[in-house]
């Protein structure tokens, strides 16, 4: 499946609906230090952090991408439920290595302390999994 990585700038109507039912099955986790999904979705794209993976003029999954001058930190990675387990994840995270890289620093992926889904895809992408202040 060609997932295109892009920053979300300007989200349309259908955009926001897509990030709603990307982050409506997330777990509550998920969004520390947000409340819920609304605030974390009106903050990413508030503040122009949001990453989204797109597929047939669809967004798939979603994730902020903090930009710091040597490290950027990529947290809330969120697939929609009906296309887990297709690559689209890892897909987001491999496109924000680039990105960073490209930038000249180094991708960390954050998540609260002690969730499993969040150190599996850290350990399989062999990226740094750095503790999210909640």
């Amino acid at each position: 499946m060609p997932v295109a990585v892009e920053l979300l700038q300007n989200a349309s109507y259908q955009d926001q609906q897509d990030l709603q039912k990307i982050y409506r099955d997330a777990p509550q986790w998920l969004f520390a230090p947000f409340a819920d999904e609304a605030q974390l979705i009106e903050s990413a794209l508030a503040d122009g952090v949001l990453i989204a993976g797109r597929f047939n003029d669809r967004l798939l999954g979603a994730a902020r991408l903090e930009r710091q001058q040597n490290t950027w930190f990529l947290s809330q990675i969120c697939v929609r439920k009906i296309t887990r387990r297709r690559g689209v994840a890892e897909r987001l995270v491999n496109e924000a290595q680039k990105m960073a890289s490209q930038c000249g620093a180094v991708l960390h992926l954050q998540a609260p302390a002690g969730h499993l889904e969040a150190q599996a895809l850290a350990a399989k992408l062999k990226v740094p999994l750095d503790e999210l202040e909640t």
